[in-house]
């Protein structure tokens, strides 16, 4: 009789991050190494570019002596694309072998100082049934700050004390 897979860690078992898992596998180890390229690059253009071009600029490929970069707006490739030749050879001086910087305009980038988005609220309102439960409650409820929660609730949705 087999016994269902459990995915809780044994007692003792060493447990592996992603980090070292993907390090196991030959693919794994590839992506594992060019992220930390990208990441490493991502930094070393950080500190070379203005603050506020550097907070928007992303790496998005690394192709033998070509790098790609992304950012928010025409505004910042404009700026960036000026800098390009100067930011190649900063780059080169740090051990980066750059003979060309292409830059895109990724329209759905945040922007700096802009918010997220707020999440779209899922809510379900509530039915009669539990309206009516409210009104109980807040009919046992001696007076105070529980009691005026529950009567703000009752008329918030409309519903009448009976």
């Amino acid at each position: 009789m087999n016994k269902p897979f459990s995915y809780r860690p044994k007692v003792g078992r060493k447990q592996e991050t992603v980090l070292s898992w993907l390090g196991h596998d030959a693919r794994g180890a590839g992506v594992l190494a060019t992220a930390h390229r990208h990441l490493q690059l991502q930094q070393a253009l950080a500190a070379l570019l203005p603050p506020g071009l550097g907070e928007v600029c992303a790496v998005i490929k690394l192709d033998q002596h070509r790098l790609e970069l992304a950012v928010p707006g025409s505004a910042y490739a404009a700026k960036l694309r000026q800098m390009a030749p100067s930011l190649a050879q900063a780059l080169s001086v740090r051990g980066w072998l750059l003979d060309e910087i292409a830059v895109r305009v990724q329209a759905g980038m945040p922007r700096p100082g802009s918010r997220a988005a707020r999440p779209v609220k899922s809510a379900q309102p509530l039915d009669t049934q539990a309206l009516e439960a409210f009104d109980e409650l807040g009919k046992t409820m001696r007076p105070g700050p529980l009691a005026d929660a529950i009567a703000r609730l009752l008329t918030h949705h409309g519903h009448r004390r009976s």
